[in-house]
């Protein structure tokens, strides 16, 4: 049964939470003893000290992972054992769910209603996706001389070291060791500093599942962790997701050691685009409240500027303003929260200043502009603005917070133009009645995904994720996440 408000009140007073690295199939502390404050941004409390991985724990880490890779006692289990046991993972945790949806609210402020129903079971489902497609997929025979066989097969890549944000601590790693873990690579999960909760407490359900020390570790700190794997000689491929400017940084240091393999998720500004012949101008305007509110804004693909024709900004603006009414920042532990409270107090004080700067650049507030509760934790209004040209720093910049641009054109051209203004290229929606129109205009945005008359929906594993410019590069979800996971390997034999 589901709990409720005290309930999960309750739970969190009792929980055990551990702070340490896991590495080579048992937690250890850091060596110089180095740690740092993890803190529920919803109350400002001190949850748990974190082990910061310094130089030995990452050398440790490193070796034990190439120690397994190299062993075979993972890569070359047959893909259908392997999937068994990612099965009993993924079992795991569904049986713990509750768990890891509080430490997931508890470290990143996130409502436990959505912790509950999308983040932890995405994971579960995720693992199980994986786990199911690896022993379903096969290589090539080449069309060759009839005197050669050719074969063209994939192998593990080798130790893949997977850097994850704080917005989807448990999903976006997921994402990374799941189909990491399918191709039987060892994968060594860097947890966000800001949410290393869940990840540190998956490694221990990672060994109880049977998947052998060294191939799942996790090492906690900040971006010196980040640093020294993606510089390491013996790492062989790096997956990130996080902001554009930390990976560039990611890419040079990759191209500087051993050119390992890089691929990057990250960031995003997402154009909604609303025609005047949509056909539900309500409905539209509650998905875009979702898409700019839900998780507080902090999604890479938040729906952060709505591009609204002329003809009907007014009615879709009330529209809009009913909906947004809805989301009110709350206790992220009562399951009636549709907001919760921003990650940390740096992005809180980052978000507050793109609110003035909307307001000193001539945006005019249609709702929110404010901190919410600010004696209480760090949360923050539901905000829009209605803006006046398409350039202000609000409508170019990711900002990562509940804060949304409406921004309006004339005709089908300026709404393309405007949403293709970016230099990123993740996610973009589009609404009309007219499927010709539908199709046209989605070939036109340059943007990994487009949806028409929603947004952020149909969240399956068959659909790749990823974006266009500097959005990023590869995909995660679907059969081609396991294309960045494997190396293409051609043999021949003249008979």
């Amino acid at each position: 049964m589901a709990r409720t408000h005290a309930q999960w009140q309750d739970f969190a007073n009792t929980l055990s939470i551990e702070g340490r690295a896991f590495i080579d199939g048992q937690y250890v502390a850091a060596a110089d003893g180095r740690t740092f404050a993890c803190l529920n941004p919803a109350t400002g409390q001190h949850l748990v000290n974190i082990s910061w991985a310094g130089a030995p724990e990452i050398e440790q880490a490193v070796s034990a992972a190439r120690r397994a890779f190299d062993s075979g006692k993972w890569s070359t289990l047959a893909p259908l054992a392997r999937g068994r046991i990612l099965k009993d993972f993924a079992l795991l945790i569904r049986e713990h769910a509750d768990e890891l949806a509080l430490l997931e609210t508890l470290d990143a402020g996130k409502p436990i209603g959505d912790t509950t129903a999308v983040d932890v079971p995405g994971a579960a489902y995720c693992v199980e996706w994986f786990a199911e497609a690896i022993d379903k997929i096969g290589g090539e025979v080449a069309p060759v001389d009839p005197k050669i066989v050719g074969l063209v097969t994939r192998e593990a890549i080798g130790v893949v070291a997977a850097i994850v944000p704080w917005n989807f601590p448990i999903l976006m790693a997921s994402w990374k060791f799941g189909p990491a873990l399918a191709a039987g690579n060892a994968v060594i999960l860097k947890p966000s500093e800001k949410s290393p909760l869940t990840a540190i407490r998956l490694a221990a359900l990672a060994k109880q599942a049977g998947i052998p020390d060294g191939i799942f570790q996790v090492l906690p700190g900040a971006g010196d962790v980040g640093k020294a794997l993606a510089m390491h000689m013996d790492i062989d491929c790096v997956a990130f997701t996080g902001s554009t400017a930390v990976g560039k940084l990611i890419a040079v240091d990759a191209a500087q050691s051993n050119l390992k393999r890089v691929w990057l998720e990250l960031g995003g500004k997402s154009p909604n685009i609303i025609l005047p012949d949509c056909p539900d101008l309500a409905r539209a305007a509650r998905s875009a409240a979702g898409a700019i509110f839900y998780n507080m804004g902090e999604m890479c693909t938040a729906g952060s500027r709505v591009l609204v024709h002329a003809d009907i900004k007014d009615a879709f603006i009330a529209e809009f303003s009913k909906a947004a009414a809805a989301y009110v920042p709350a206790d992220p532990l009562d399951p009636q929260s549709r907001m919760g409270a921003i990650i940390d107090r740096v992005q809180y004080d980052k978000v507050l200043a793109y609110i003035a700067s909307g307001i000193s650049e001539g945006a005019q507030l249609l709702c929110g502009g404010r901190a919410a509760y600010a004696d209480a934790g760090l949360f923050i209004e539901p905000t829009a603005f209605v803006c006046p040209r398409p350039d202000l720093t609000i409508c170019r910049e990711e900002i990562f917070g509940p804060v949304l641009s409406i921004i309006t054109f004339h005709d089908i051209d300026e709404a393309i133009r405007i949403a293709n203004d970016t230099e990123y290229g993740l996610a973009a929606a589009v609404w009309t009645s007219d499927l010709s129109t539908a199709h046209r205009v989605s070939r036109r945005l340059r943007a990994g995904t487009v949806w028409v008359n929603c947004y952020d929906e149909g969240g399956d594993m068959n659909f790749p994720f990823g974006g266009f410019k500097q959005s990023g590069n590869g995909r995660d979800k679907s059969l081609h996440a396991l294309e960045k996971y494997s190396e293409l390997k051609s043999t021949l034999i003249k008979l």
